[in-house]
C-alpha cells in the first residue's frame, strides 16, 4: 500500500464563540479567537490519499483528478470565506479548525473514489495543527 499526501493552501476567517456558553465563557474559552469581528488563517491543507500504484502509470492516483476534486470540494467552497456565515457546515457548530478538519474529510471521503482518503491534515498556524483519519482511524 503506497500512501500520496498532496498539500494545498486556502484562507478563510471565523470566529469562536459558541451559542450555548455566556459572553463571559466564551471570552474565557476563545480569548482573542472570540473577537466579534472575526480572525483569518492561511490554512495548509494536507490530503492523503492510498491505493496500490497503477501497473501502467506507476501511480496511486491521477493528480489533476485530485488536484480538480479538492478545488471543487474544499477550496472553491472555503476559500476567503467566513466560516461562520458562508459555510453551511457550521451553521450549529463553532468553526474551529478540528470541525474544519472533520468537515473537510467527510466531503473528501464521500465523493472521492478513484482511491480511499486516508488522511486530512489541516495546519492553522505553525504552532497548530490537526488531523483526522476518521472514526476508524482512531486509536484506542
Amino acid at each position: 500500500m503506497i500512501y500520496l499526501t498532496r498539500r494545498y493552501r486556502f484562507s478563510a476567517s471565523h470566529r469562536l464563540h459558541s451559542p450555548r456558553l455566556s459572553e463571559e465563557e466564551n471570552q474565557r474559552v476563545f480569548g482573542k479567537c472570540n473577537n466579534p469581528g472575526g480572525h483569518g488563517h492561511n490554512y495548509v491543507l494536507e490530503v492523503t490519499v492510498n491505493g496500490k500504484p497503477d501497473p501502467k502509470t506507476g501511480m496511486v492516483v491521477d493528480l489533476a483528478q485530485l488536484d480538480r476534486f479538492v478545488g471543487e470540494e474544499v477550496l472553491e467552497r472555503f476559500d476567503h470565506a467566513y466560516l461562520n456565515a458562508d459555510a453551511e457546515s457550521f451553521g450549529d457548530k463553532v468553526p474551529t479548525t478540528e470541525n474544519l478538519c472533520i468537515d473537510i474529510f467527510h466531503r473528501l471521503r464521500a465523493g472521492f473514489v478513484a482511491v480511499p482518503v486516508a488522511r486530512v491534515r489541516l495546519e492553522e498556524t505553525s504552532l497548530n495543527s490537526f488531523e483526522y483519519r476518521g472514526e476508524e482511524g482512531r486509536t484506542p
